[in-house]
């Protein structure tokens, strides 16, 4: 979808419900337990992203296009979403071990019906338990997977702890091993390899410039405001790309972060599938 076709859809609507969404902490104010989302570490590292009423944030909005929500956004009309030119959504489900977020059930379920390819993800948070643990927690709780052509694998958010010290107070050894355990356990329970979100500053700080997920795990990179994205050591390229946390798009109120895949529309569809 060409940027101008995205910049023709830029109304803020909402669902029958009226429900506007919510106000994320300010960028000094802290994230209270069980209420982070995708971006919420980034944005210490990349500082807060801002945007005029209305306007796209002026990055690659070619291409299959796609967004990630949690409860922030509040209700979301997604039939208006698809129109707006969104090709897939991944939405949170779960954070820790025991969040699961207010908006997922409504959100996977309504993205869906409207057409689009979904998935869920996993915030992080390596401080409160063992990877294998958390990797279970999702897998019950909407990070499952059925080859039915609309659900993509899981995704484990990782990255900078928006509670506290930047790496959860684990050394690079102990988070090699922390995220070893959640894709090994995500795997058994689900057939898929886990999609990892994260920065190339975490990853390359906090795991010690680790190479062993490169072959395993398809990338999903963080990188605000550039056209060409910084990517973690080992991973030879990026799948999805999170270009924006200040993007507007048709049927969401308020700002939203965009995406981007890296590939076709058939590209997409196999990834869902699990197909070559």
């Amino acid at each position: 979808m060409l940027a101008g076709a995205l910049g023709s859809a830029v109304a803020l609507i909402l669902t029958g419900t009226g429900t506007a969404a919510a106000a994320p902490p300010a960028p000094d104010e802290p994230v209270r337990s069980g209420q982070a989302w995708m971006g919420a570490g980034t944005r210490i590292e990349q500082g807060p992203a801002s945007s005029a009423a209305g306007e796209i944030t002026p990055m690659d909005t070619s291409g299959v296009q796609g967004i990630d929500v949690s409860h922030w956004q509040g209700a979301i009309n997604w039939g208006s979403v698809k129109a707006a030119g969104i090709d897939f959504a991944y939405m949170k489900a779960t954070e820790g071990t025991s969040f699961k977020d207010s908006s997922f059930n409504a959100n996977y379920t309504g993205s869906y019906n409207a057409g689009l390819i979904r998935g869920a993800y996993h915030f992080a948070r390596p401080n409160v338990s063992n990877g294998a643990t958390q990797a279970g927690y999702f897998a019950s709780n909407g990070g499952g997977w059925s080859r039915d052509g609309k659900t993509l694998p899981g995704v484990l958010d990782i990255e900078h702890n928006p509670y506290g010290a930047m790496c959860y107070g684990l050394s690079t050894t102990q988070m090699r091993t922390w995220i070893n355990d959640f894709y090994n356990t995500y795997k058994a329970r689900t057939t898929r390899d886990v999609v990892i979100y994260t920065t190339a500053s975490w990853w390359n700080t906090c795991t010690g410039n680790w190479t062993g997920m490169a072959t395993k795990s398809p990338l999903w990179i963080a990188h605000w405001g550039t056209s060409n994205p910084s990517i973690p050591s080992g991973f030879p390229t990026w799948t999805i790309w999170q270009y924006t946390a200040t993007g507007r798009v048709g049927g969401v109120s308020g700002d939203v972060d965009r995406n981007k895949f890296n590939g076709s529309f058939t590209r997409l569809q196999a990834l869902a599938n699990n197909s070559a």
